[in-house]
């Protein structure tokens, strides 16, 4: 009887995650949402999710410390557990990416609204792809769909280099734009460190399934 019971609690503690994940996934998308289209009243929603992430944190972690504590937990659910309480601190600092994101949106609302040389859409779509994705491999324990997370994470790099070449580019040509410039480098920026969490989400679901680390790890390509 208390080994079902602690397999409940663990489902319940992977729900309580789940749970955590989907308000940052819908904090990024509302602060990205609200850059692109100058809405502040999705920046509130914003600040108002990661309230809530703030607290789900908590949470989280109180549940996943009292597990370890008390069941003393071996093999797969010890990887399990562990992995919950760095995934959790993940979702979390995605959460923050997302508030300074709407800080920015809100900063350039009274700004005239120019076209800039650079696709933040595609850019926010990417990261949101790989949180989606880093999740759905949680939800499912699949360890390749994680795997999949990795190679977007070299993309969203990529765009984050070009855009920041290209806006600087911008403000040396054209000085009275370099607010707007400016701003889009730091947004571009934190997507970026948003994708850098989602990497990371999935590195700690391939560690619980495979229990093998993949962090730190490169091809000899990248190491030359």
């Amino acid at each position: 009887m208390p080994r079902i019971n602690f397999q409940q609690q663990l489902v319940a503690l992977k729900d309580k995650l789940l749970a955590m994940a989907a308000l940052s996934q819908q904090a990024l998308e509302f602060a990205l949402e609200a850059y692109l289209n100058g809405d502040l009243g999705l920046c509130s929603h914003v600040r108002e999710i990661e309230a809530a992430i703030n607290s789900a944190e908590r949470s989280v972690d109180e549940m996943a410390y009292d597990l370890l504590a008390k069941e003393q937990p071996m093999a797969i659910d010890l990887r399990f557990i562990l992995s919950v309480i760095k995934i959790n601190g993940d979702l979390e600092r995605i959460g923050d990416q997302a508030t300074n994101i709407a800080q920015r949106a809100e900063m350039l609302h009274d700004r005239p609204q120019i076209s800039l040389p650079i696709d933040i859409a595609n850019m926010g779509e990417k990261v949101g792809v790989m949180i989606r994705s880093a999740i759905q491999a949680l939800l499912e324990a699949d360890a390749k769909l994680a795997e999949s997370v990795l190679t977007l994470d070299d993309e969203v790099d990529a765009i984050n280099r070009t855009v920041q070449a290209e806006l600087v580019e911008v403000m040396q040509q054209h000085p009275h734009v370099s607010e707007q410039s400016l701003n889009a480098i730091i947004i571009s920026r934190n997507l970026e460190r948003a994708a850098d969490h989602a990497t990371n989400i999935a590195e700690d679901v391939i560690f619980w399934i495979r229990g093998s680390d993949v962090r730190h790890k490169m091809s000899l390509a990248e190491a030359d």
